[in-house]
């Protein structure tokens, strides 16, 4: 099991948030591969941490659907669905309606400013072709809308399924289109008007027409 040397040890975190992060970028980016047997103690040696964070990640990750456990016989990464899309974008895009709906009265004008670099930003990524970087910070600007919910369970369950559609992306080769750039203009614009049915209506088209583009 190959396992990079190179990787960026974060500051200040526990032994186990470091462990279920590091993992779940590996996961996510195809470092660890689909059906790839784990070894906790290599992993434990690649981290610098001992077995048991690595045990408690994993537990963790197989609760997110990201690792499968068998007691007595291997730890897998789980295969890449393509088919999950139709799974994971609708609830994902009613839950960041939801959030957007919530963040509408908490939203001042240091947040309208982030999204609006935010999304000049993306759209300076869209326009070079770095999809990857793209992916990063529409991210980012839909984190912002999250965060200004203030409602930590659509923060984690937002989370979850982020990191799902983040894998699914890089596995099947998905571009966002530059359509998501005027979308988010008129977000940050029915954000400052407070239209908050219009918003909940364009935030969901703006997740579901990767599904048609798919």
């Amino acid at each position: 099991m190959p396992i990079p040397v190179d990787h960026t040890k974060p500051v200040r975190t526990t032994a186990k948030l470091h462990a279920f992060n590091q993992l779940q970028q590996w996961i996510i980016d195809g470092t660890l591969q689909p059906d790839e047997k784990l070894n906790d103690i290599e992993l434990a040696q690649a981290l610098g941490v001992s077995r048991t964070p690595i045990r408690e990640s994993l537990q963790l990750l197989e609760s997110q659907g990201f690792v499968t456990m068998q007691p007595g016989r291997a730890t897998q990464v789980t295969p890449v669905e393509p088919e999950d899309i139709y799974n994971l974008l609708p609830p994902l895009s009613v839950l960041q309606a939801l959030a957007a709906e919530l963040a509408t009265p908490n939203m001042d004008e240091e947040t309208l400013n982030l999204l609006e670099q935010k999304n000049n930003e993306f759209a300076e990524a869209l326009h070079a072709q770095n999809f990857t970087k793209a992916l990063k910070l529409d991210e980012e600007f839909h984190q912002l809308i999250v965060d200004r919910a203030n409602n930590p369970y659509i923060f984690s369950m937002v989370e979850m399924l982020q990191a799902h559609v983040r894998r699914l992306y890089y596995y099947e080769k998905i571009n966002l289109r530059e359509y998501s750039i005027e979308q988010h203009k008129e977000l940050i614009r029915l954000f400052k008007e407070k239209d908050i049915p219009k918003l909940a209506e364009v935030m969901r088209a703006n997740w579901i027409y990767t599904i048609e583009k798919f």
